[in-house]
């Protein structure tokens, strides 16, 4: 396909020329509350299943759709952040101190390496992991404006959809400040070195501006706000205009019904063998 036949839009494309879109235009066409609702469903189902299996899939399934949208470098970077130590406090937890452990592999005093507790910490781990994973693609395709405005359309309270921007955007915003405090002190002739003692003491001398930077913004945003009518009621228009369609609004509904459908059938299963048929003589009565 040439150049010239790839920006030819979609109504004058001649015939025999697809329109080839990729992963993250197709992202770019979501509503964002479609991607918001297809994650929620994701984590409720893989709640609800309680499988390393389907951690898994789940798990392999976001890193390809992140990989597809260009962003698997960030999610996979940003989630190691949080999987790998979560990991290894399972591994110690669970791995060494399985109370209910009953195949003992290896054992150095109270400390016992079981099967039971191995299983145990696998499957805490990938269910972890699917959790943080699918949140990640979640926050780094989602377009914050485009969902701020598709919540303010819903008539969700401004104050939600300001909380749920706020807590996408606060990774980037700590990383980007601290990124200018470690430059403002590496210019006055801070050393950080490639020992972990070094980093340490940086992260030590950092952590003081980083907060005190962070307090700032909040206060100067708290003013911008209040200043914008933020907290007044009444009619809001928005110059945002966010794409739907009555296919995404089906599949909305059918990913809420089918985490409910996973949810309600988890908590079926986990009752007592008696207490459901006891629940239904009483429902039907004794006739």
């Amino acid at each position: 396909m040439s150049a010239a036949s790839a920006s030819w839009p979609a109504r004058s494309r001649p015939r025999g020329i697809p329109d080839v879109r990729t992963a993250a235009q197709v992202a770019a066409r979501l509503n964002p509350l479609t991607a918001m609702t297809a994650a929620a469903a994701v984590l409720a189902i893989t709640t609800a299943a309680s499988s390393w299996a389907v951690s898994l899939t789940v798990a392999v399934g976001a890193v390809l759709l992140s990989a597809a949208a260009g962003i698997v470098r960030r999610v996979l970077l940003a989630a190691a952040t949080i999987v790998v130590p979560f990991w290894l406090s399972l591994l110690v937890i669970h791995g060494l101190f399985f109370p209910e452990g009953r195949t003992v592999l290896a054992s150095w005093g109270p400390a016992r390496v079981t099967a039971e507790g191995l299983t145990f910490a696998l499957e805490m781990g990938l269910r972890t992991a699917a959790f943080v994973l699918v949140l990640m693609v979640f926050s780094f395709s989602v377009r914050i404006p485009e969902l701020v405005a598709a919540l303010v359309a819903r008539r969700v309270p401004p104050q939600v959809g300001y909380v749920l921007a706020s807590t996408l955007l606060l990774a980037p915003l700590v990383a980007a400040r601290l990124g200018t405090v470690r430059q403002a002190q590496e210019s006055r002739g801070l050393v950080v070195g490639r020992g972990i003692g070094s980093r340490v003491a940086a992260i030590r001398l950092q952590m003081v501006p980083l907060v005190l930077g962070l307090v700032h913004d909040a206060g100067i945003r708290a003013q911008s706000l209040d200043a914008r009518g933020f907290r007044s009621t009444g009619p809001r228009t928005s110059y945002t205009e966010v794409h739907d369609s009555a296919a995404q609004a089906t599949f909305r509904v059918f990913a809420i019904l089918l985490a409910l459908t996973a949810v309600g059938w988890r908590i079926v299963e986990s009752l007592p063998a008696g207490s459901l048929s006891a629940f239904s003589q009483f429902v039907g009565g004794p006739g």
